[in-house]
């Protein structure tokens, strides 16, 4: 299948493509000149740690995510199944039905889409619908077929280091090596172009607080090894909530200290709940040059 096949038409498939090389031009200039990007999470789940339950319903959905444009989200990342611990597996036609309808009423707004699966049927539909970016929490591990729906779509394409168990003796620089080495050659002998990948270190995957930490320290290390963009999504984590003894929703002090964290090691993609708040700390924030190609960050050897 190639991409004509999977987002339909001559014209939506060129409508699509410029929307796609737009985003790509766009990450690659934050990635460049450390002038981060802001993803909005809309969660179409009842059952996400943070906000499940209140974007539920495809109008809710969708009105959350016009909300979090306004407030200056670039991108909108839409998912139909909850990653918290212990959530509940979520059928590839349930995901779909949750999230399709959303991004058809997004389809036309100023942000680019995403969507947040790692199912390959889930993905290929929502790149039916609109989405240009497909953000896999499993890094192409979980799902056989995503690989190849990434290089036939050719969306841009998010990922992410994951593990099903936790090992407090890893080495994590040498654990982000074995595994984005792997993931790195399976995509490209899939056909997923380099230009199209960003990676994520995957905070509050299969890590402990120690190594959840240590995975923001790592963007550079990332970075100069792969030469390619990071997202860095870490809002409301239940690592803050263990850290500073913080509920759910009084965790966005965290969230914002440890994104600008990761904005200094030269994330190029920030994912938030709370986009006002992050456009503001990191514009006051460029203005001071603290993200500025010139500033010194942690060495990374």
């Amino acid at each position: 299948m190639d991409v004509m096949e999977a987002v339909g038409s001559a014209v939506h498939k060129a409508q699509w493509q410029d929307r796609r090389d737009a985003l790509k031009a766009a990450i690659w200039g934050a990635h460049e000149a450390h002038e981060p990007l802001i993803m909005g999470i809309v969660n179409a789940t009842p059952d996400s740690f943070s906000d499940g339950g209140l974007h539920d319903a495809p109008d809710l959905a969708v009105d959350h995510a016009r909300q979090l444009i306004a407030e200056g989200a670039a991108l909108i990342d839409i998912g139909g199944e909850s990653t918290r611990p212990g959530a509940a597996f979520v059928p590839a036609s349930e995901e779909i039905m949750r999230t399709r309808p959303v991004m058809l009423a997004l389809r036309d707004q100023t942000c680019f889409l995403s969507i947040d699966t790692y199912k390959a049927s889930v993905a290929r539909e929502a790149v039916r619908a609109g989405a240009v970016m497909i953000n896999d929490v499993w890094g192409m591990q979980r799902d056989p077929a995503m690989a190849s729906v990434m290089a036939e779509t050719g969306a841009v394409a998010v990922l992410m280091h994951n593990r099903e168990t936790i090992d407090p003796g890893l080495d994590l620089r040498d654990e982000f090596r074995r595994c984005f080495d792997a993931i790195l050659t399976q995509a490209l002998r899939a056909g997923i172009r380099r230009e199209h990948i960003v990676l994520d270190p995957g905070v509050g995957f299969g890590k402990t607080d120690p190594q959840n930490l240590e995975s923001i320290r790592l963007i550079g290390f990332l970075r100069e090894t792969y030469g390619v963009p990071v997202l860095l999504g870490l809002s409301r984590k239940s690592l803050f909530g263990r850290l500073l003894g913080r509920d759910v929703n009084e965790r966005l002090a965290g969230t914002l200290a440890a994104n600008l964290g990761g904005l200094a090691q030269g994330a190029a993609i920030l994912r938030v709940h709370d986009v006002a708040p992050h456009i503001d700390a990191v514009r006051i924030a460029t203005m001071l040059g603290c993200f500025s190609p010139q500033a010194e960050r942690s060495p990374v050897s």
